[in-house]
């Protein structure tokens, strides 16, 4: 039931950590867990299309999945443990409409008998992990009582949690000023850990340094990041051996770019488009001279017919 993939992991991230982005930051970071998209259980078991493909090399990887049917979940977690996905993570806390709507997400804190249901059925279904992740709050529902109750609940069957340390507005606000403007409570979090000593409790909001990550481990198991793991990658290359403690080499910027290349040929001969795996890349070389027109050149050539490697080479050569 105890997972212990997520000391360090970067957070699921809609239209973003894709297969192509989670092969990319693999290259980065060996040790990271990584996340895929939130999956909706609806797109895995009625969608037209592979909503469960990834890279062997992308191992540990979790399943981010969104829903609220406990019978739908535990067939999703099963034909994810099937593929080979090493975790399951259950969506508590995505604000958005669309996610509202379909009775999943952020809503679910305010119904924690039914995440604990959902959450059982996944356990009885699969041999790996299962996690939650979730917010400090929803709406007036915001206080330390509100969330210890239905950690308490939901913890029944599984002892991992991810806490995003922000309330939700589950009305009001977009999906990204969800991410910024309720006020971050990471004292909340570490309350939790001191609180509940036996949980897996792991933290996520706003955190972009390794100095950062590493005051937060202090006080809980795991840190997630998100955005500035994907707006600058090269923060991944620091994780396996500051984090992890492990003395392997640090790969730099142009390497890694270097070692995308056979993934790149082989997914444009599977019909995959440049753009869509370099798009990920973009950020790699900030800070460095020639990085503004390494992303120029990629964002106006990638996305033409036929555009192949020579556009990744050609990029390269602004960089000094």
């Amino acid at each position: 039931m105890n997972s212990t993939l997520n000391k360090f992991s970067i957070a699921p991230m809609l239209d973003l950590t894709d297969k192509h982005c989670r092969y990319f930051h693999r290259i980065l970071t060996k040790q990271t867990l990584l996340y895929t998209e939130m999956v909706t259980t609806g797109a895995i078991l009625f969608g037209k299309g592979d909503y469960l493909e990834f890279n062997s090399q992308e191992h540990p990887v979790c399943l981010q999945l969104g829903g609220s049917d406990p019978k739908a979940l535990a067939k999703c977690a099963k034909l994810a443990e099937q593929r080979g996905y090493d975790e399951i993570n259950l969506n508590v806390g995505c604000p958005s409409d669309r996610v509202q709507n379909g009775m999943f997400g952020a809503c679910l804190m305010a119904k924690p008998k039914l995440v604990a249901d959902c959450v059982a059925a996944m356990q009885a279904q699969v041999d790996i992990p299962v996690s939650v992740k979730t917010r400090i709050g929803i709406d007036e529902l915001d206080s330390y009582g509100f969330l210890c109750q239905f950690i308490e609940q939901v913890s029944s069957y599984t002892n991992t949690f991810i806490v995003h340390a922000r309330k939700a507005w589950l009305s009001g606000l977009s999906p990204k000023e969800n991410r910024e403007v309720p006020p971050l409570d990471y004292e909340r979090v570490y309350q939790l850990k001191r609180d509940y000593p036996h949980l897996t409790i792991a933290i996520n909001g706003g955190i972009k340094t390794i100095d950062e990550i590493k005051q937060h481990l202090n006080y809980v198991d795991g840190v997630m990041i998100g955005r500035e793991a994907y707006q600058n990658p090269l923060l991944l290359t620091q994780i396996d051996s500051q984090i992890f403690g492990l003395q392997t080499p640090i790969i730099d910027a142009k390497s890694a770019i270097l070692a995308l290349y056979p993934y790149i040929e082989k997914q444009l001969l599977q019909g995959a488009q440049l753009n869509h795996i370099m798009r990920h890349t973009l950020g790699i070389f900030n800070g460095r001279k020639g990085a503004k027109q390494w992303r120029r050149y990629l964002s106006e050539n990638a996305h033409k017919k036929g555009a192949g490697l020579e556009i990744v080479e050609q990029a390269l050569t602004f960089i000094q």
